[in-house]
């Protein structure tokens, strides 16, 4: 029944009970481990998605049960089908008092949007979140700061629907809503405030590097990237491959390896911002040539376009009106958004479902069309 050399050695050694013991429990486990992967597949099997020519190493891996395993977010969203609008109908401007925005539309509608935004915002607290007066029935107050940040916030999500469809609709109707960024949550989870220089013992470029932060995705790269490049509007560019080039690094003719530092902690960002690898938009073997990248480069850059102005032009303005502990702990500045304020760390945020199809009123900031 034994294999002979297991026979010899049992002969030879008749007391030692680990021996065998060792081998069976091996064998046993193996076979209990092989009937698992049967029963139950590879728990580390892992698919790509192919993203430029064979051969390249262009590909995005990802684990199988990641794959499978959808935005747990996605679960939580509310949305309810609007009315169609009939010629006649009075408007929410002309029935309530002090409505800024969305004064155009029905009663209906109005109200449905405003219960839509206490879903994805406020769950908890309900309409008192903007309203100091909801349980009396008065809501023409702008006493609380978040009501006039929510004001800003609905111009803003119509102004991205309306003027950034290259990259919110990039390869189908997908939009923004509120629930994009708060998925239930009063702040959106992954804004970011500057905290460089992150070491003060330093000076320079030394000064804002060599510490694991959030910013700088717990590496040692530098934590200032986000704020450079979304808030400074910094050009992003690498060293170049040559050893010797014309131009001055004092001027801005080309980058300092500093820079190029600076470019990968902002690269990181993005990557793990989408759940994705720099191949996703760039040809690994010459990340250098923009002759030779993905189409989701493209869209990659609209995103920073993006980001930059809604920092600029919703988010920073509304400094003023955040009470101090809304600021940032270091400048006291206003929290900001950047891809992962979106994404959340999957390739589409929310899986690229349509969260505009049943809210005509934030796509645009016309008059919204029902269809």
């Amino acid at each position: 029944m034994f294999p002979k050399w297991f026979t010899e050695w049992n002969s030879k050694n008749p007391t030692n009970i680990y021996g065998p013991a060792i081998v069976v429990g091996a064998a046993g486990s193996a076979v209990f481990a092989a009937a698992l992967l049967v029963s139950f597949g590879q728990p580390f099997a892992t698919d790509s998605m192919q993203t430029g020519p064979r051969g390249t190493g262009m590909h995005v891996a990802k684990y199988v049960t990641d794959i499978n395993t959808p935005d747990p977010t996605i679960e939580d969203y509310y949305t309810d089908e609007p009315y169609i609008p009939e010629e006649g109908e009075e408007l929410a401007g002309d029935i309530y008092e002090n409505v800024q925005v969305l004064g155009d539309l029905t009663d209906a509608n109005f109200n449905r949007l405003m219960n839509a935004m206490t879903q994805w915002v406020a769950p908890d607290e309900g309409c008192a979140y903007c309203h100091s007066g909801a349980d009396e029935g008065i809501y023409a107050d702008d006493d609380l700061y978040t009501k006039v940040v929510a004001r800003n916030m609905i111009q803003m999500t119509q102004s991205i629907n309306e003027n950034w469809v290259g990259h919110v609709q990039a390869n189908q109707e997908v939009g923004v809503n509120c629930y994009t960024c708060h998925r239930g949550e009063a702040v959106p989870s992954e804004v970011w405030f500057r905290i460089d220089p992150v070491n003060e013992n330093a000076q320079g470029w030394s000064a804002n590097q060599n510490r694991a932060t959030t910013l700088s995705q717990f590496t040692s790269l530098p934590s200032d990237a986000l704020y450079q490049y979304l808030i400074e509007y910094e050009t992003i560019g690498v060293h170049d491959l040559e050893s010797r080039v014309a131009g001055s690094i004092a001027e801005g003719e080309v980058a300092s390896i500093q820079q190029t530092e600076r470019t990968y902690s902002f690269m990181n960002y993005f990557s793990n911002s989408l759940g994705v690898n720099c191949v996703f938009c760039h040809n690994s073997r010459a990340f250098y040539d923009p002759g030779q990248v993905t189409p989701q480069w493209a869209t990659a850059s609209l995103g920073i376009s993006m980001a930059q102005e809604i920092n600029a032009d919703w988010i920073l303005p509304i400094k003023d009106v955040l009470p101090d502990h809304r600021l940032g702990p270091l400048y006291a500045d206003a929290p900001k958004a950047a891809c992962k304020t979106c994404h959340k760390g999957y390739q589409k945020p929310m899986g690229g479902l349509n969260v505009i199809a049943d809210w005509p009123e934030l796509a645009t900031t016309g008059t919204p069309v029902y269809e």
